[in-house]
């Protein structure tokens, strides 16, 4: 389990293609002494699997893999050497929960419609695929790119978020455009909300 709280922005050494798994190496500046093999880091919302762990410039450089569903509901097969993406180590118990309870397990990619300045924030437009726009709520929490994100408004399909200037300095929601796809989470609250919802 994560936050949704980025404590680091790692950035892609190398990928490995295999048979149907991509290996990817990604540099961060974490301890290398603290991470464990198969311990979980959520990589731009994508909960992987350390596989190896070496020392590297700045800190720690680890090994994961993305498995055949993780590359179809993802955009990880895109990532190659020098692909900046928010980090997160996982939750421990008594850790202060900052964010939301986010899994690291993606619904699927939201297409960013708009950026704009908004006074201080800077106003980020985004759709989903229509499936989902249901448990999305207003003033609820959403993992894009695996940031815990306040909902600020709910039409249709769309949804946008006001993201505060420390938040675009600490993550690569700087370097996000209109038409970029970022992974998204639903909140499992919601999630599990609508499945007691269902007819049996």
């Amino acid at each position: 389990m994560f936050t949704g709280i980025v404590t680091d922005i790692g950035s892609v050494l190398g990928v490995t293609e295999g048979n149907d798994v991509r290996r990817i190496s990604i540099a961060s500046g974490y301890d290398p002494a603290s991470i464990a093999i198969g311990a979980s880091i959520n990589c731009a919302g994508v909960c992987l699997t350390v596989i190896e762990v070496a020392a590297g410039k700045r800190g720690a450089v680890f090994d994961v893999e993305a498995a055949p569903e993780t590359l179809r509901l993802t955009n990880a097969g895109q990532w190659q050497a020098g692909t900046r993406i928010n980090l997160e180590r996982a939750l421990r118990a008594g850790d202060e929960l900052g964010g939301h309870i986010v899994a690291g397990h993606v619904d699927g990619l939201a297409e960013i419609l708009a950026v704009e300045e908004f006074g201080d924030t800077t106003r980020f437009g985004f759709r989903v695929p229509h499936e989902f726009a249901k448990l999305i709520a207003p003033k609820g929490s959403i993992s894009l790119d695996g940031t815990s994100l306040t909902v600020n408004g709910v039409a249709g399909d769309e949804f946008d978020c006001h993201l505060i200037p420390h938040t675009l300095k600490v993550t690569t929601w700087g370097d996000r455009k209109v038409g970029d796809g970022v992974h998204f989470e639903i909140d499992t609250i919601a999630r599990y909300v609508a499945r007691l919802l269902q007819p049996v």
